[in-house]
């Protein structure tokens, strides 16, 4: 499934939720909250038109463009990344948002031209009408599910793995360990919660690329003391892929990569400067 580039959504779609409701959540015991998602995109303003007409803000900082969500950034450098190969077929199968209506959600988007996959077949008949699937003109594919118990039209919810089924209960110890995540169930399944996002796991019939050079390069935990974080996880064994140096928007940074061949970047993050109110 591909998706045509946004032109504008309807009023309704439009993030009313305060800044503040934007930022990341706060840190937990290990010194990590959910941070953003790299979309190494061949394409940039396709993105950044679909993700604002979701209801993400733009901002600029060191000239790059930046979209917040209530408790994500998405990053839309492509630098030096390939930028190859949606997220199917990945150790990050998709990615994950929550809406407060579904339906109505889904509407706008068919409206304004976008396709728009169903939610999953029920036992009796049909589909799920609390879930869709949409992709990126690129090829990351994020789950659409809904609460309508929430205060704002949208907002990060989770990043959906998929592991050989004997890798599964090790990548969730791993992650619990190594960011401080608490383990739990939903729907029979394993998941780690960490601030601002959950992470699922599901069983996949043969090994998955890794993300590296993906469109979904990575994605990133942000800090408030990066030297401490990264002398933590020196501690545990773990190497980083890169010395920490300064990204090109003056953040500090670093990388891991899991075990399974998921990028995973550490950042302290720069204030991001005034939205860009951009024009359609």
């Amino acid at each position: 499934m591909k998706t045509h580039p946004f032109v504008a959504l309807l009023v309704a779609s439009t993030l009313t939720a305060a800044s503040a409701a934007a930022q990341p959540a706060p840190v937990n015991q290990a010194g990590v909250t959910m941070g953003h998602w790299h979309i190494a995109s061949k394409d940039v303003e396709a993105n950044k038109k679909l993700f604002v007409a979701m209801g993400g803000k733009l901002f600029m900082p060191g000239g790059q463009p930046l979209i917040m969500f209530p408790g994500l950034y998405i990053s839309l450098i492509l630098g030096n990344e390939k930028g190859e190969g949606g997220t199917v077929g990945s150790v990050v199968n998709h990615v994950g948002f929550i809406v407060d209506n579904v339906q109505q959600r889904v509407a706008q988007r068919k409206a304004a031209g976008v396709t728009v996959l169903p939610g999953g077949a029920l036992p009796t008949g049909g589909n799920r009408l609390d879930q869709a699937y949409v992709e990126t003109p690129d090829g990351v594919r994020m789950e659409i599910l809904e609460d309508k118990t929430q205060t704002v039209p949208i907002r990060n919810e989770h990043i959906h793995f998929a592991l050989p089924a004997a890798e599964v209960p090790k990548a969730v110890a791993w992650y619990a360990k190594v960011f401080g995540g608490q383990t739990a169930t939903r729907n029979n399944a394993p998941v780690v919660n960490l601030p601002g996002v959950q992470l699922r796991f599901n069983a996949a019939d043969t090994k998955q690329a890794p993300t590296r050079g993906r469109v979904l390069d990575h994605f990133g935990f942000d800090v408030n003391d990066h030297a401490a974080v990264v002398k933590r996880l020196e501690g545990e064994g773990i190497k980083l892929d890169q010395p920490v140096g300064k990204g090109a928007t003056g953040n500090t940074i670093t990388y891991i990569t899991d075990p399974w061949g998921t990028r995973i970047e550490i950042v302290q993050r720069l204030p991001l400067g005034p939205e860009v109110r951009a024009t359609q």
